[in-house]
């Protein structure tokens, strides 16, 4: 009997994007099961609650047309490798935009390597279409009123509009809602 194959995607997900979605779907065909990994990390000051970013996730996941792995969404507040070992993963995947991630994600693959050697991290480049885009470009252009929707599904859209609008605090937030959601 083959050893089934688990692998952990993690991040933030602040809010989730069409590029982390690329790497979920892309990622979904090297694996049995994937888990997509939901970060507390409060200290990166998240726009979003970790309650909120997991179901944002769940709500783009249930709504892809997966033919690959199973794929669940769980949030985890623990040491990455402690994650991977209670969810029994022997991968962690990364995503890769441009070369400048390759620095940061190489030193913490190592990092990882010698905490749990069991492990291996593989990495996904990017897909053309989004490789530009990030969690925090998309919410600075939201919350400036910039149109979104060719970076986050229209769900994510109409979640950072409602909580633009509501950091706004002004009677008008239904007509910034409303324009952002256009």
């Amino acid at each position: 009997m083959a050893k089934r194959r688990i692998g952990v995607y993690p991040g933030t997900f602040d809010p989730i994007t069409n590029g982390h979605m690329d790497i979920i779907q892309r990622a979904s065909r090297l694996v049995d099961h994937l888990i997509v990994g939901v970060a507390r990390n409060a200290g990166k000051g998240p726009l979003f609650s970790t309650d909120e970013r997991v179901a944002m996730v769940r709500e783009d996941v249930t709504a892809l047309n997966n033919a690959g792995a199973s794929i669940e969404v769980r949030a985890f507040d623990t040491l990455l490798m402690h994650f991977a070992v209670e969810v029994n993963a022997t991968v962690i995947i990364r995503g890769l935009r441009a070369v400048s991630d390759f620095e940061y994600e190489f030193q913490m693959a190592g990092m990882n390597a010698r905490l749990n050697p069991k492990i291996e991290t593989m990495f996904l480049m990017a897909s053309e279409k989004s490789q530009f885009i990030s969690s925090r470009f998309v919410k600075e252009i939201g919350r400036l009123g910039g149109d979104i929707r060719g970076f986050v599904s229209g769900r994510v859209a109409d979640h950072l509009a409602e909580r633009f609008a509501l950091e706004a605090g002004n009677g008008d937030a239904s007509k910034q809602i409303q324009t952002l959601k256009q």
